[in-house]
């Protein structure tokens, strides 16, 4: 899967978006700040939410009433929305500081306009993961998806994948958990995996909720190719996504620790070069445990391995050793060497 000019998927470092989403609060100004920062941080993308409020929720919103929030839905998102124009300027800047800029569209108008604008792809919340109206929409545009599966089974997240299937678009699916923020009793690293094996075909990734960077790191152990953070400035900000975001630092932390685990992920099970000389000394060698005269047939009572392992003989060839005869006398101690041994009916 490639975004702009970013390679995603198991042979490359995950992708960590910083999720600017509404915490700048309808101001163009701090998303600009946010996103600095951001770059600052070592960020490669940042993540925006694009909301047409009247053509993306109906009056019934205006009672509703989310679990973070002090007032409605509606209310929420009309206060944090940017217009078209800040948009513009908010994506033509972030893409000026050599960032990836995405959104995500929460509604048939937002998917246009951010089309309109020349997003390289699409976000799809966990709220839209079901929404096959829309998703059937975006996929008409032909660009990559980055689907969120929060509040979804994996048996309810196949009819959206079905149609990303059928459209030919790249896509991945990110492992979400719907509560701000997430404590680690609900959160599910197990649906990394379960996603992998569900779904072979899609890049699969962990959008994160929780507080700290722990469960995302964890993610990455397990295939995570996609990593989403909340993300702010700073944490004195007000707003409903707050207590779930990091700051810059923790932005850093985690492209950082992400880059290092996946590296580490991908090393095979052998000794490296770099291991050879701590090898050689950590290593043992067979080494005769008594003195013992030439001629004498080697017991197991005779020899044990002990460090070095610059011997002939390493300690795993101890029984090799037993039942040889000695060719000349030992003194207890000695690392042993093949020559020291009668190889006859070997």
């Amino acid at each position: 899967m490639k975004i702009a000019h970013r390679e995603i998927g198991p042979t490359h470092p995950p992708l960590v978006i910083a999720e600017i989403g509404i915490n700048h609060g309808g101001d163009v100004e701090v998303a600009k700040t946010m996103v600095r920062m951001a770059a600052e941080a070592g960020a490669e993308c940042v993540k925006h939410q694009t909301h047409f409020v009247d053509d993306e929720m109906t009056d019934e919103a205006k009672s509703v009433f989310p679990p973070n929030a002090d007032v409605s839905i509606w209310e929420v998102m009309r206060r944090n929305s940017l217009s078209e124009t800040d948009e513009l300027s908010l994506k033509q800047y972030t893409e000026s500081l050599g960032l990836i800029y995405l959104s995500t569209p929460f509604s048939r108008k937002a998917a246009d306009f951010l089309d309109s604008i020349g997003v390289p792809a699409f976000k799809i919340g966990s709220g839209e993961a079901d929404n096959t109206p829309l998703i059937r929409h975006i996929v008409k545009f032909g660009k990559p998806v980055i689907l969120s599966t929060g509040m979804q089974s994996i048996e309810s997240i196949a009819r959206s994948v079905n149609i990303l299937r059928e459209s030919g678009v790249p896509f991945a699916l990110l492992e979400c958990t719907n509560l701000y923020p997430s404590p680690p009793e609900i959160v599910s690293l197990k649906g990394v995996s379960e996603l992998k094996e569900a779904f072979p075909d899609a890049i699969v990734g962990f959008s994160d909720h929780s507080i700290g960077p722990t469960m995302a790191l964890a993610s990455v152990a397990l295939g995570a190719c996609i990593l989403e953070r909340h993300y702010t400035d700073n944490r004195y900000r007000s707003g409903p996504d707050i207590s779930c975001s990091m700051d810059p630092a923790e932005l850093r932390f985690l492209v950082d620790r992400s880059r290092e685990i996946h590296t580490a992920l991908n090393n095979p099970k052998q000794r490296t070069e770099a291991e050879e000389p701590v090898y050689r000394f950590a290593r043992a060698s067979i080494v005769a445990d008594r003195d013992l005269k030439e001629g004498h047939v080697i017991g197991e009572a005779d020899i044990w391995a002990r460090r070095p392992g610059t011997g002939a003989i390493a300690g795993y060839e101890f029984e090799k050793v037993v039942g040889r005869k000695l060719l000349r006398p030992v003194s207890r101690n000695t690392q042993l060497d093949w020559s020291d041994l009668e190889m006859s009916g070997t």
